[in-house]
């Protein structure tokens, strides 16, 4: 079954909450490094994760706008998950 993209961009978000580099991203999050780079890009964009660069590798951290997200994430999906 096919996740949505939802569910994947929370998961890297749980990932990257204490740091992760991108091979760890990819390891939990079960997916390949050619699917994982659009993720990190749209989350650094918008701001939701940095990548900190002048580490090598680059270690990716949660941002608080990231963790208010994961979080409404969670508060949705409990909810929905009750309403079953």
């Amino acid at each position: 079954m096919k996740r949505s993209r939802d569910l994947i961009i929370s998961k890297i978000l749980d990932i990257c909450i204490t740091g992760a580099h991108k091979t760890k991203i990819v390891y939990q999050a079960n997916l390949n490094f050619r699917t994982v780079n659009p993720y990190l890009d749209l989350l650094t964009k918008n701001g939701m994760i940095n990548a900190q660069k002048e580490r090598n590798p680059v270690v990716y951290e949660t941002t608080t706008k990231g963790l208010a997200l994961l979080d409404n994430y969670k508060q949705i999906q409990g909810e929905l998950s009750l309403s079953i």
